[in-house]
């Protein structure tokens, strides 16, 4: 029988792909530490006990040897999500972790059909745009003196006319904070790496992934589980910036069975792929369609913050991984209902909202317009 390491499979996404590979009668050994914040220290009830478990750290290399015994396919879901300034983190965790898979795969000779690691949407920074002018563009990041001034929107770099946001395609990686240069990073490993020592690996860019299972005490956790909680609890919703941001939200079954589509399509291997729900919606829009869905009229309210470092619009183009037959099913609102009502009936709910906002607060990454000029 085949077996499958499944790294961080004690996660969001992890867990549902190590649901999904044993419901393919394949073996699975997951290599979790349970750290905060996104756990508590103890294996969460969802993952099945059929499932090998161990609690260790994927940047200790006798622990991944052991991990990688007897082991075919490797699903590198581990990654380290904060808006923390503690940036060696993010590279350890993320990127050198991935070098360190490779290199014991590649001098211990092993035996590995397949390496899917989960990149980001966040490769890609601001995305592509649009200038009537100047064709597409990438821009940078938004400047402090910009965002203090609550401009939110990006203006052409060379002729300074309004950008008009375009679908954002897998050939330009522009990543502006430390998660997304990691990430870039650890696409690149698995991809040129696997290509040079001929080990089958795919790289998938999830965009915004929701469902059950998404930490509560986990300020990355986003918007669907900020809005939830605070409609939850009787709150109006929270928006940063204008509420006007484009998000490309995708639910997590989709994502799992996009995760396993190298399983059985060769013609994927070295490749980089989105994975995307093939749509975008406003963020004061989602914070209403989650009002709608948890039964709660709550009008969300515009504070003028902003997060140093967040992307103003990003969609991604999914037309590559269409290609290879995959499509999202799963429609946005089916996956806002679906995720307010498991998290609504957990009992670990509880709006972590507050909390998160002063915690963020307290290290300088959520600040707020002196003169939103954009609102006016």
């Amino acid at each position: 029988m085949s077996r499958a390491l499944v790294t961080g499979g004690a996660g969001f996404i992890g867990s549902h792909v190590v649901d999904a590979l044993l419901a393919r009668g394949i073996e699975v050994r997951i290599l979790d530490l349970l750290t905060p914040p996104v756990h508590n220290g103890r294996v969460p009830e969802y993952v099945p006990a059929d499932a090998e478990f161990i609690r260790a750290d994927v940047r200790d290399p006798e622990c991944m040897r052991r991990a990688l015994r007897g082991v075919q396919y490797v699903f590198h879901m581990a990654a380290y999500q904060d808006y923390l300034p503690d940036f060696s983190t993010f590279f350890t965790t993320n990127a050198a972790s991935t070098a360190l898979l490779y290199e014991l795969i590649v001098s211990e000779s092993r035996n590995v059909d397949l390496v899917v690691v989960a990149s980001s949407q966040a490769v890609y920074g601001e995305g592509r745009h649009r200038c009537a002018g100047d064709g597409d563009v990438y821009p940078g990041p938004r400047s402090e003196e910009q965002l203090t001034h609550g401009e939110w929107d990006h203006a052409c770099p060379r002729c300074r006319r309004p950008l008009e946001v375009a679908w954002t395609d897998e050939t330009v990686m522009n990543p502006h904070n430390p998660y997304g240069l990691s990430k870039r990073d650890q696409d690149e490993i698995a991809v040129k790496l696997g290509a040079r020592y001929k080990i089958p690996s795919v790289a998938f860019r999830y965009s915004i992934v929701q469902g059950p299972r998404q930490s509560f005490r986990n300020a990355y956790s986003g918007a669907l589980r900020n809005f939830t909680a605070q409609l939850g609890s009787g709150i109006q919703p929270v928006i940063y910036e204008d509420g006007n941001q484009l998000r490309d939200y995708v639910g997590i079954r989709d994502v799992v069975r996009a995760t396993l589509l190298p399983l059985e399509r060769a013609g994927m291997h070295g490749g980089s792929f989105n994975v995307g729900g093939d749509r975008s919606i406003s963020v004061l829009d989602l914070a209403k369609l989650v009002g709608h869905a948890a039964g709660m009229d709550c009008e969300p309210r515009i504070t003028g913050l902003y997060r140093v470092g967040d992307t103003r619009h990003i969609r991604s183009d999914i037309s590559r991984l269409k290609s290879h037959g995959w499509a999202p099913a799963e429609s946005l609102a089916d996956v806002v209902r679906g995720y307010v009502a498991w998290a609504t009936a957990h009992p670990e709910f509880h709006n972590a909202a507050a909390a998160a906002q002063e915690r963020m607060r307290s290290l300088g990454v959520l600040r707020e317009a002196t003169t939103p000029l954009s609102s006016k």
